[in-house]
């Protein structure tokens, strides 16, 4: 198993982080690494992730809902090719810090057969894009 933690701290509440996060729809025009998705965010459905990181032709993957917390968490599990080749389990926290302020938590944990193979790409892009998704994350929440 492989593991890319990110975190940042964002000047706003549970609820404005949460309601930028869940609104897909506008991903293309705030997201520089989930460039879209679509589907419906409910524990067990499958949704459709058009990922790009910086640098990258980017990849579609259909994840699944595992956890979909209102104001604290949304986790999907998504596969490349079959289950057990290179697992993929995503996650965003939302933490109350403070009154209008909240730590976000953004990570995936990674298994299967190829992830020893990939761990530098993992490191380099994909860590990237979940850092400058944090930062344009931040952005949005904090912008008037």
């Amino acid at each position: 198993m492989h593991e890319i933690k990110t975190e940042i701290e964002i000047a706003a509440t549970p609820e404005r982080v949460w309601s930028i996060l869940i609104d897909f729809i506008a991903y293309p025009q705030w997201n520089p690494f989930i460039r879209s998705i679509n589907g419906v965010i409910k524990t067990g459905e499958r949704l459709t992730a058009f990922i790009q990181p910086t640098g990258s032709k980017g990849m579609t993957f259909r994840p699944t809902v595992l956890v979909a917390l209102p104001n604290q968490e949304l986790r999907w599990l998504g596969h490349l090719l079959l289950p057990g080749v290179f697992d993929g389990e995503h996650y965003f926290k939302i933490e109350p810090i403070s009154p209008g302020r909240v730590r976000f938590i953004h990570g995936e944990k990674f298994s299967g057969i190829l992830v020893a193979l990939a761990k530098s790409k993992l490191e380099g892009e994909t860590k990237s894009g979940f850092i400058a998704m944090n930062q344009a994350l931040k952005n949005q929440a904090e912008a008037v």
